[in-house]
C-alpha cells in the first residue's frame, strides 16, 4: 500500500482547506513517514 502517496495527498488537501495548518500537517506528515519507515526494522526484531 502507497502510504506515502496517501499521506501526501491528505496533507496537501488540509493545506488548501487551511493554509494555517500547514506546520501540523508538515509535521504530523513526516512522524507518519518516519513510524512507517522505521517499523520493519523494529518488527523484524521480534521474530
Amino acid at each position: 500500500m502507497p502510504i506515502e502517496a496517501i499521506a501526501a495527498l491528505i496533507c496537501g488537501v488540509l493545506i488548501l482547506i487551511q493554509p494555517r495548518l500547514l506546520n501540523y500537517v508538515v509535521a504530523i506528515y513526516l512522524i507518519v513517514i518516519g513510524v512507517f519507515g522505521i517499523a520493519p526494522y523494529f518488527m523484524s526484531g521480534l521474530r
